[in-house]
């Protein structure tokens, strides 16, 4: 597995404001919010929040919160059971807000 960042990431996680690294961090932080749901509000993939969760955390919050995202079927839509009832969309906008 390689770790070369493209330059299309690399300008991605550039764009980024402040503001938007902290929203990032705060979806990727609830395990209600998919990643599916940061590509869609931010624009970044699954690889790209890696990337930033491991530039912006040090490193022990970072492997924490990478064991914390290994365990949650909820961080993948398509991993999630049907009867999941909530909508992340809903709770990615209210951590949007507080930013």
């Amino acid at each position: 597995m390689g770790c070369l960042m493209t330059s299309s990431s690399r300008e991605r996680l550039a764009k980024l404001t402040p503001g938007d690294v902290s929203a990032v961090i705060q979806m990727a932080w609830e395990d209600r919010t998919s990643f599916e749901t940061i590509r869609e509000r931010m624009g970044l993939t699954e690889p790209d929040v890696v990337r930033l969760m491991r530039t912006e955390l040090n490193p022990s919050s970072y492997r924490l919160w990478r064991m914390r995202v290994k365990s949650r079927v909820t961080k993948h839509r398509a991993l999630r059971s049907p009867e999941m009832k909530f909508d992340d969309h809903a709770i990615a906008d209210h951590r949007r807000a507080n930013c």
